[in-house]
């Protein structure tokens, strides 16, 4: 199927070949939701999915490859190696190519979907911030991370998905979704970040309830969650659900053969904090999952959606391929 991908996007180079499927190995081993709606896209313009999100999460592994409090010695180590990222990566996007096995696929995404090169600052920036900051005290600090860690991953999909209004008008939805999802993780992921020694959830809406950092470790210690926990969840998964509120009709800003996929991602991750309430916001006593049945049952109407759009954007086209932002040479 990579093959394929790659042809139907005219890949040919060697290098790039091999780039591209190592994003896309690192996507699907990482991102089950996010791979599973994918695979919804066009094959043209699945190969500029995974390099993103192939590279956000190898990113992400570079920063997070060791648990506890961050130490001083390690995180200076991990800074130097994304300064030389951001270097490499800020020279093949101003050269248009790159060398590097990873990036080619990255900056040859970046200079065909005409992706501003300021969202991977942001991004490398927020990575950054991994090393040394382990709670926010306020959601404006918290949302200056999830700018960067989240936000920009929808602003820079979204020229792949393509829309049917303006770029503009669509970003704002596209960016609370990356919003929403982060949330999700956040709440759904809080034993696993406090091992990593991070409180992913704002200091201040926590305490309100009467919680901190200490009773949080006695959750994960006794994998237990008291009432006061209990009720902090609750509110953070109301705000979580607000932003997928506001996101929604971003969807039908969308290409429509790009609606399903995304559709199917809103759903899925919508559902997880369905099964955090259900689970009564415990979230220390096991990992909350959406089950690979309900993924599919999701998943197969949104493909009958996908291959009628696909018909409908055939027939609108005469047959002829969708635009592309740049030759599929380049």
């Amino acid at each position: 199927m990579t093959r394929r991908e790659l042809d139907a996007a005219e890949v040919w180079d060697p290098l790039l070949r091999r780039s591209y499927q190592r994003c896309r190995q690192l996507h699907a081993r990482h991102g089950r939701t996010y791979f599973l709606a994918t695979r919804l896209l066009t094959v043209d313009r699945r190969p500029a999915v995974h390099a993103l999100y192939g590279f956000a999460r190898w990113v992400d592994d570079i920063v997070d490859t060791a648990p506890g409090v961050p130490d001083p010695a390690t995180a200076a180590a991990r800074a130097a190696r994304l300064d030389q990222i951001g270097d490499e990566l800020r020279r093949g996007l101003a050269e248009g190519r790159s060398a590097h096995p990873l990036f080619a696929a990255v900056v040859h995404t970046a200079r065909r979907y005409r992706i501003d090169p300021g969202h991977f600052t942001d991004f490398l920036t927020a990575m950054r911030m991994d090393l040394t900051v382990t709670d926010y005290p306020t959601r404006a600090a918290l949302n200056t991370y999830i700018r960067g860690s989240a936000e920009v991953i929808g602003l820079q999909v979204l020229p792949v998905l393509g829309t049917v209004t303006s770029q503009r008008e669509a970003a704002p939805h596209a960016a609370a979704l990356g919003n929403a999802f982060q949330l999700t993780n956040f709440i759904r992921d809080i034993a696993e970040d406090l091992d990593l020694g991070r409180i992913y959830l704002p200091a201040d809406e926590l305490a309100a309830f009467g919680v901190d950092r200490d009773r949080l470790l006695w959750c994960r210690r006794t994998r237990r969650v008291d009432q006061p926990v209990r009720r902090a969840l609750a509110d953070q998964v109301a705000r979580a659900r607000a932003l997928y509120r506001f996101a929604e009709p971003g969807i039908a800003m969308l290409d429509p053969v790009a609606r399903p996929c995304v559709a199917t991602a809103f759903t899925l991750y919508g559902e997880i904090l369905d099964h955090i309430t259900r689970a009564g916001y415990n979230v220390f006593a096991s990992r909350a999952a959406v089950p690979a049945t309900r993924r599919l049952a999701v998943a197969t109407p949104a493909l009958v959606s996908t291959l009628a759009a696909r018909s409908t954007a055939r027939l609108s086209a005469g047959g002829k391929k969708p635009w592309r932002a740049l030759p599929p040479g380049c």
